[in-house]
């Protein structure tokens, strides 16, 4: 075969030979050798540049090859990139979703964890007012009982208290008549004997005049019939004038004076002439309106005693009988002003009297019941009887503490036994439960004051300001605080909180109210509610 320049190649036995000539040192030069003499070849052969051409082309070659597998090696390198992205795209999206899943789950449970705490502090707060509930009546029960029982403690040491002292009266008198005895009895016969002494002489003196003047009156039979005459007809003048007086006189007290029990009325009489305050309120221009002017209710509350008036106009208007009220509920929640206000705008006149006026009249109490029911049925107008306090007199029989107070209570319950087209009844009471169930009986219609709501106190604020400041001085902006701090105060409660504000206004400069002297005043109130009612806790415990 022939070389690369047209030469044959050295046969492979020279090549041995060589090799096996320099075998023994280890180091093979034959190549060296070789590559020496081809490179001598090479520079003599008259194709050296042609084959160092092809050379530079065969290593161009063997580069675009090695440049191509690099490119594809650097391809497939990219693609395995490309690869390991979307790999950890994918690993990605599925590590966000479960991440959001769990988020998910997490806030379900965070929510179920809310719903129920949420659901045990509501239960909490059912159970804590259920409690708070049972202690206040377990507490306002024990008061009752507490009360009761101090009344009848306060009964049974009044009773002992005079049988003492007259026990003690008793042997007082016994003693010191056993002492003055002898001496009272000595003089007792001295006067006597005087007394016999002189009655006997005097009768006979008497016997002698009266035997002459007899003589002569039983003589003259003129004289006689005349004096007959005259001494019937003095007697008849004494006893039928006697008669009239006593007539004329409580006829007069029925119409005219107004009976004791009675604190306030609207109906004028005759005697209130003598009075300059009666003369006042007799000039006095009648007050207009309907009979919830003026007074801040809530709705229901509202609208049932719209009715209640109503059905009060319509019934004095139609000559029927009257319906008796009961108005019951926390004190200063404007029972009082209603009842007022309602006979105004029903046409009648009305009178207040309160429970705990009966009992110190003790034996006249009787005699007042009658008079004041006799004294009402004489109103032209129709007069509504308004009894505040009326747990005070009106209580169960079984806890009066006299019989005095009894026999007052079963008077009251005789005039109002029957339907009258004269007396309207309105009892206005705190505690109510201690009514005697006859008297229950004659009630037709209850309605209980609540204490007033947020928009009830804001309407009542803004009412008592407009009165007492003058309307807008204060704006409604400056009062929820005002409002959301007088939770649980009564109507009365929040007019004395502006009457306090106006009393503050007057004794600072210019009478004007600032906004520090306005939250000074409803602090203090607000304090002095809290004491009063911690007092309250400690007599209800």
């Amino acid at each position: 075969m022939l070389g690369l320049f047209g030469k044959k190649k050295e046969p492979e036995t020279l090549l041995k030979k060589e090799k096996d000539r320099y075998g023994g040192s280890g180091f093979d030069p034959t190549g060296l050798e070789r590559a020496a003499k081809a490179a001598r070849e090479i520079d003599a052969s008259a194709h050296a540049r042609l084959a160092f051409d092809v050379i530079q082309a065969r290593e161009a070659t063997k580069r675009l090859e090695h440049g191509t597998r690099q490119a594809a090696y650097e391809m497939r390198a990219r693609e395995y990139e490309m690869q390991s992205v979307g790999k950890e795209g994918a690993e990605a999206r599925q590590t966000l979703a479960a991440q959001t899943d769990h988020a998910n789950r997490q806030a379900e449970y965070a929510d179920q964890l809310e719903r129920r705490r949420y659901a045990a502090n509501l239960g909490a707060q059912r159970d804590a007012r259920a409690a708070e509930l049972q202690r206040h009546e377990a507490s306002l029960a024990r008061q009752e009982e507490l009360r009761r029982r101090t009344l009848r403690y306060e009964a049974e040491l009044r009773e002992k208290t005079e049988l003492k002292r007259a026990e003690a009266e008793a042997t007082a008198r016994a003693r010191a008549e056993r002492e003055t005895h002898d001496l009272s009895l000595a003089r007792m016969r001295a006067e006597a004997a005087e007394r016999r002494e002189t009655l006997l002489r005097s009768i006979g003196v008497s016997f002698e005049t009266a035997g002459a003047g007899l003589r002569a009156f039983l003589g003259d039979r003129e004289q006689m019939a005349r004096a007959v005459g005259i001494a019937s007809a003095l007697a008849l003048g004494v006893y039928g004038a006697r008669a009239a007086a006593r007539v004329a006189g409580d006829h007069a007290a029925a119409r005219l004076g107004r009976p004791s029990l009675v604190r306030e009325t609207s109906r004028a009489s005759p005697l209130d002439a003598l009075r300059p305050a009666g003369w006042r309120r007799l000039l006095a221009p009648a007050e207009a309106g309907g009979a919830l002017d003026g007074v801040v209710l809530e709705p229901a509350l509202e609208k049932r005693l719209g009715h209640v008036a109503a059905a009060t106009k319509n019934t004095r208007a139609n000559a029927a009988p009257f319906r008796h009220v009961l108005l019951h509920g926390p004190p200063g929640t404007g029972k009082t002003l209603f009842a007022k206000k309602l006979a105004r705008a029903s046409g009648l006149d009305y009178a207040i009297l309160t429970g705990g006026d009966v009992a110190p009249l003790g034996r006249d109490a009787v005699t007042e019941i009658h008079r004041l029911f006799d004294w009402a049925a004489t109103s032209r107008r129709g007069l509504l009887l308004f009894i505040d306090e009326a747990d005070a007199f009106l209580r169960s029989r079984r806890e009066a503490t006299s019989e005095d107070l009894r026999n007052a209570f079963n008077a009251f319950l005789y005039r109002t036994g029957e339907p009258s087209r004269d007396v309207m009844l309105v009892y206005a009471s705190n505690a109510a439960e201690d009514f005697d169930w006859a008297v229950n009986d004659r009630i037709d219609e209850m309605v209980r004051f609540s204490l007033p709501g947020r928009a009830e106190r804001a309407r009542m604020l803004r009412q008592y300001l407009d009165e007492y400041f003058g309307a807008g001085d204060i704006a409604d902006a400056k009062l929820d605080g005002a409002v959301a701090a007088t939770e649980g105060f009564s109507g009365r409660e929040i007019n004395k909180l502006v009457v306090a504000w106006k009393a503050a206004a007057s004794a600072g400069a210019g009478g004007a109210l600032d906004d520090a002297t306005r939250a000074e005043v409803l602090d203090a109130h607000v304090e002095q509610r809290a004491v009063k009612s911690g007092w309250n806790a400690l007599a209800a415990a």
